[in-house]
This record gives C-alpha cells, structure tokens and sequence, in this order.
C-alpha cells in the first residue's frame, strides 16, 4: 500500500517516468532524502513486480549522495536473509541511477503505527525480524573481515597486520598488540 502522503498526482510532485530503463513503472510508492521509490514491472523479466528507488537526476551531480547511494545498494546486494530485502539490480538510465529490489506486498509498518499501535505479540514479532537480519548482517560483515584480514596476514608469523588505513586489527590469537 503506498503511503497517502506520496500519491502520485500530488502538486509538488515531479511526473511520474512512463518507464526506466526496462521497468515500466505503475506507481510512486515514496518519497525520502534520497530520492523516490517506484512500483515498476520488470519487462525482461515476464512483468516481474519490483520497487525501484531512484536517485534524482539534480542529485547525480552530488558524488558525496551517489557515493552513500551505491554503498548503500552494495552492502544489501551482498545478504541473502528472508528477513532482508532482495535486491535484482543496481543499474543506470540515462536520467538517473537506480535499485531494483523485491517487491513486497503489503502495508508499511509506518503507516499500520499510524493506522494503530502495535500488540505486544507484534513488536515482538518484528523485533525478532530484524535481530535475526542484523545479526545475518552482521555474520556476513565477520565473514567478509576474516577473509579481508586473512588475505593480509604474513604466512611466516600467522599474525594479521593492520595498515595505516586501518581503525584495528583482527588476529588468528598469536598477534602481540
């Protein structure tokens, strides 16, 4: 369900695009600091539905926003976790770069808090959702660090070095600090 505030025929709104890239899009589903997100058909991929959030073509030129955009899409693009969202493809139009994620049926949490508060067996419910996703995340940042700092350590001592670029070092236990 898209947020009421975001309808796609509100007056300060920009248009909606017909379609970006091969996704035809059906309806603007919000609108944050980092630009809008889209209910599109993914036409390559028989009229998969998908969310695709979009950069503004004004902030394209900002590299500090483009930089947060993509880092933002890449660290998602690494976990596979039911309780995280899917992303298909980071991609670029001519117009504006672009995330195409799995699209999920349903109402927003913001707007259910708005609509009511939460049971008790409900926030505990989603409290449980996401501890499990942070702590997937979390073991794939582990993972990826191990193998990073592995990567570095000299064969001759086992230990791992940090470089200058560093914040601290993670060892197999024989490093002297």
């Amino acid at each position: 369900m898209p947020d009421k505030s975001n309808k796609p025929n509100s007056g300060a709104q920009n248009p909606i695009p017909e379609f970006i890239a091969h996704y035809r899009i059906l309806q603007r589903l919000g609108k944050g600091g980092m630009g809008e997100v889209f209910l599109g058909e993914d036409t390559k991929q028989h009229n998969r539905k998908v969310a695709l959030k979009v950069l503004p073509p004004d902030l394209l030129k900002e590299e500090r926003r483009l930089r947060r955009f993509r880092q933002e899409a890449r660290a998602v693009l690494a976990l596979n976790h039911p309780n995280i969202l899917t992303i298909y493809e980071i991609g670029e139009s001519p117009d504006s770069q672009y995330i195409a994620t799995e699209y999920i049926e349903g109402e927003t949490l913001r707007n259910h808090l708005w609509r009511q508060p939460l049971t008790i067996d409900e926030v505990l419910g989603v409290g449980i959702q996401v501890a499990m996703a942070l702590e997937a995340a979390h073991a794939d940042l582990l993972a990826y660090l191990a193998h990073r700092f592995r990567a570095k350590a000299r064969p001759s001592s086992r230990n791992t070095r940090r470089t200058s670029s560093e914040k601290s070092p993670i060892s197999d236990g024989n490093a002297t600090a």
